[in-house]
């Protein structure tokens, strides 16, 4: 503390004053006597008055130190950090309250305790080295350990520590500042998580199965060994998916993940790569029939019914495999390949696997030329529209036509939607196919209606894609108003799965359809996921049976109990019912029988271009017999 310098400059004065008088030698004893003791009383007087002001300083000075320890004693212990002092064997010399609350116990009990009893196992090595580093270095030493309250609980921590000296120069404390870091660990590992799980079903992501697969793949060419990897991908998912909303989907694509587990080994790795696709891996394989063995065990897995948004579903799976070192030297190619597998297991007919072989990569690669070749062919006009009669079964006569597209491929020959529309709506090219087809045929009946041809009505077929497009009403009625047919002319035909995606948004849409005097059906009815309360809702004119019921009517007892069931319904709710691919007369006669309204198939007619349908059909309004008879001659 700095003294005031007016106050010891008087003291000065008053102390050389002193002593001046005192050396003064007195004339004559009895004369000085009284002036000696005046003196002497009055310089006892000034000692007093200096001690009583340095007392004072003193214990001023004394109060500031006693603030300034219980201000450092208040920061030591209320610290949100743990405030240790050990000795070199790891020994607690003082913790403040912060540490103590740490490690859960009272400070009393902390003190003199080792502090490896808050270590948990597998860190003590760690902890020790880290204050051995302290005391060997003299340098600031830092790690992260894990400690354990005394309840149980653990957590993750970052230690600071410095060391500390005595008088003569010797390390003999180390002083350390204990962090707690489990947020930090949490979002860590919750950033990990993100990196490398998928975030629905908690399975690893196609990151981490790739890193796996490649360290599996470099376990096994040191070992030469062998692994499998399998490509799941689930059949008609998207059906479900768009019929019943992403809600029921994604609980679904979490069952059966949480089941797919359950056939897997400890050492084997299911991941969900995204969307309805999962790979598998499988390390350490000895034969190719322990794969085949897991792979049966999976599509078991798929008999039993799922439960998702209160609904019982059935689904099934079709898998790719392919093999190290046979199939592939690297994790891209290997998956690669498992992908052409599954794909040509879904070509075999769904609910089955197949093993990779080198001839599906020439296939596979003629598909993917397709799919490119797909962009050119709307430049180049390859596209054509053929037309197929809808008959009525009362009358024999056409009521209507379904418009069906076909791609005159260059060098393949003519193409089936079969084989391309797949591809199209994969890379979302079936918007500018579905706008084609419908310009061409709103211009093919206004050319009929021109040249005096009797005029019907043409249903075109909408995917997915198309229908719920945003602009989808705008798009419809251009092409009405730039071709000037009229609505009633038209027909769009929807199958039950683009119908029951976003329900409000359908029914807006079809009733804007139905003012207009537009046609609607849906088509392949029976093999989606309908709920009739909808159903009725929607403002449609019949209801297209699919030809895969149909097919079997004369030999399956279910197929004929379906067709059936669906005609019954299509009546109750007065609606026309159609029957698609009828092939002979025994059909024909079982759906008359059941008063199906209209049949469509190869009995009557074939798809046929605009030019053969026009001059075999088009003039007159023919009966079944003359339809049976002019089939022959095409």
């Amino acid at each position: 503390m700095k003294k005031d310098k007016s106050t010891a400059k008087q003291k000065g004065a008053l102390r050389n004053k002193t002593r001046k008088s005192l050396s003064q030698k007195d004339e004559s004893p009895q004369k000085n006597s009284a002036k000696n003791t005046k003196n002497l009383i009055h310089e006892l007087r000034v000692h007093q008055v200096e001690l009583e002001m340095q007392n004072e300083e003193l214990r001023n000075a004394q109060i500031k130190i006693e603030e300034s320890r219980a201000r450092y004693a208040d920061l030591y212990d209320f610290a949100p950090v743990g405030y240790f002092t050990f000795d070199r064997h790891g020994r607690i010399i003082e913790v403040n309250l912060a540490g103590a609350r740490q490690v859960g116990v009272e400070r009393s009990f902390v003190t003199g305790k080792p502090f490896f009893l808050f270590v948990t196992p597998e860190f003590r090595r760690l902890f020790h080295s880290h204050i051995q580093n302290v005391f060997t270095t003299n340098t600031r030493q830092s790690c992260e350990i894990k400690l354990v309250k005394k309840d149980g609980t653990s957590f993750h921590v970052s230690i600071e520590s410095i060391p500390s000296w005595d008088t003569e120069g010797d390390v003999t404390q180390c002083r350390s500042a204990i962090t707690d870091i489990s947020e930090h660990k949490r979002l860590e590992e919750k950033i990990k998580r993100m990196a490398y799980y998928d975030a629905l079903t908690d399975l690893p992501n196609r990151v981490l199965f790739n890193d796996r697969l490649t360290v599996a793949i470099a376990h096994a060419h040191r070992n030469r060994g062998m692994l499998a990897v399998l490509f799941l991908d689930l059949d008609r998912f998207k059906i479900i998916n768009d019929t019943m909303g992403h809600t029921v989907g994604d609980q679904l694509l979490q069952d059966i993940a949480n089941r797919l587990k359950t056939y897997m080994r400890e050492e084997d790795t299911i991941a969900r790569l995204g969307g309805d696709e999962f790979s598998l891996l499988l390390p350490e394989i000895s034969h190719e029939e322990d794969v085949r063995h897991i792979a049966h065990k999976i599509l078991g897995a798929f008999k039993c019914p799922w439960m998702a948004g209160g609904q019982e579903f059935y689904i099934t799976a079709s898998m790719g495999i392919a093999l190290y070192p046979n199939d592939g030297g690297d994790a891209e190619i290997l998956i690669k390949n498992a992908d052409i597998a599954m794909y040509h297991a879904k070509e075999q007919g769904r609910n089955c696997y197949q093993f990779y072989i080198p001839s599906m990569y020439t296939k596979y690669s003629e598909k993917m030329m397709l799919e490119s070749n797909l962009r050119r062919a709307l430049d180049c006009e390859e596209f054509v529209v053929y037309y197929q009669p809808l008959v009525d079964l009362c009358t024999g006569r056409i009521v209507s036509m379904e418009a069906l597209v076909r791609w005159q491929h260059p060098i393949r020959g003519l193409l089936f939607p079969e084989e391309f529309l797949f591809l199209s709506e994969n890379i979302s090219f079936i918007i500018f196919i579905d706008e084609l087809v419908l310009y061409s045929v709103c211009s093919q009946i206004k050319a009929w209606q021109d040249a005096g041809f009797q005029s019907l009505c043409v249903a075109v077929n909408l995917s997915a894609h198309t229908f719920h497009q945003e602009n989808f009403l705008e798009m419809i009625t251009s092409v009405l108003k730039k071709t000037g047919i009229k609505p009633h002319f038209l027909g769009l035909e929807i199958t039950e799965s683009v119908a029951m995606r976003d329900i409000e948004i359908t029914i807006h849409k079809l009733n804007e359809l139905s003012k207009l005097g537009i046609q609607i059906s849906i088509d392949d009815f029976g093999t989606g996921f309908s709920s009739l309360a909808y159903l009725k809702k929607f403002p449609i004119n019949k209801l297209k049976i699919s030809q895969l019921f149909v097919k079997g009517i004369m030999t399956d007892r279910n197929d004929q109990i379906i067709v059936t069931s669906i005609i019954a319904l299509a009546k109750s709710l007065k609606l026309k019912v159609v029957a698609e691919g009828v092939e002979n007369e025994e059909q024909f006669s079982f759906l008359k029988q059941r008063q199906c309204d209209e049949i469509q198939g190869y009995l009557f007619c074939k798809p046929l271009p605009a030019e053969v349908f026009c001059k075999d059909f088009a003039t007159s309004t023919p009966n079944l017999n003359d339809a049976k008879t002019s089939l022959k001659i095409l």
